[in-house]
Formats: structure tokens, C-alpha cells, sequence
């Protein structure tokens, strides 16, 4: 996983907020979205900035991907989430490939819990789905069926 400095000052604030038992694993996700972004191509660089609060990430190109945010889940508890924009059917795609494997929280969130550590191949699809979204509707384009699509995330270290 490369490392990625926070240049955001603001962004930098919101991580620095979080308790220290999410926080590391906030950060790990952070990385790992950043890693996906620059493996898939088409997505590009991301825009990292605050939304309701949390980090957000968008690809800068217009019309590639939805925005995908994290930050703690349910309060002042251990668990914390990648957030998706609740109107697209993101959540829906992720459960059919993936449930069993996460936790999810209605239309909007996979939820982790400080300490547990998410299923590597399945959570960059899910950033690669949701990063990729506007493009792949735009072409009518279906994800690919997970096992083959977590085996080139495997294979292409995305």
C-alpha cells in the first residue's frame, strides 16, 4: 500500500478528530482508495476533500465515478464506513456480490468494526465500482461477475 499525504488541511483536521481506534483504520481505507484510483484505469486523480464532515474522494474527471466518503459509523462507537451517495444502486451491487462478507447499512454504507479487517479483494471492487460508476452506466457497461473481477483486482494489485 503506498502511502498518500494528507494535503488538505482540512482533511488532515477530520483525521486528526477521529478517535485513535479508527483512526489508523480510517487512514488504511483513505490509502486504499487512493491505491484503487491510480490502478484502474480511466478513474484518474481524485479529488480528497470534506463532505457532511468526512473525507470524500471523487474522481476529477466529470461523468467517471460517484463520490465514496469515510468517517465513524453510529456515533461515538469502534465501528467506521465507506459511504456511497444513497440514491445510486451501488449498495444493491455490493450485497449481491458480497453479502456474507460485509455489513451493510441500508442504502449508503459498508460498515467496519475498529479491528477487523475487511476482505482486501472485495473492498477494492466495491471502491472500483463505486469510482467507476457514472462511466459504466453511461456505457451500459455491467460489472464483470465478482470472482473474475476480484481475481484481476488480485492479480493487478488494485
Amino acid at each position: 500500500m503506498t502511502v498518500h499525504r494528507v494535503s488538505d488541511p482540512a482533511v488532515k483536521a477530520a483525521f486528526d478528530a477521529y478517535p485513535q481506534l479508527i483512526r489508523e483504520p480510517l487512514e488504511n481505507l483513505r490509502s486504499t482508495i487512493l491505491d484503487v484510483a491510480l490502478a484502474i484505469p480511466g478513474i484518474g486523480p481524485l479529488e480528497e476533500s470534506l463532505k457532511w464532515g468526512q473525507p470524500a474522494y471523487r474522481p476529477i474527471r466529470p461523468r467517471t465515478g460517484t463520490t465514496v466518503r469515510i468517517g465513524q459509523w453510529g456515533g461515538n462507537g469502534p465501528d467506521y464506513a465507506l459511504y456511497v451517495h444513497c440514491q445510486t444502486n451501488l449498495m444493491d451491487e455490493f450485497r449481491s456480490l458480497y453479502t456474507g462478507r460485509f455489513r451493510f447499512d441500508g442504502q449508503r454504507a459498508v460498515v467496519f468494526q475498529a479491528g477487523e479487517v475487511p476482505p482486501d479483494d472485495a473492498l477494492r471492487h466495491c471502491i472500483a465500482l463505486a469510482l467507476t460508476y457514472h462511466a459504466r452506466e453511461a456505457s451500459n457497461v455491467k460489472a464483470p461477475p465478482k470472482t473474475q473481477r476480484a481475481q484481476q483486482l488480485v492479480e493487478n494489485r488494485v
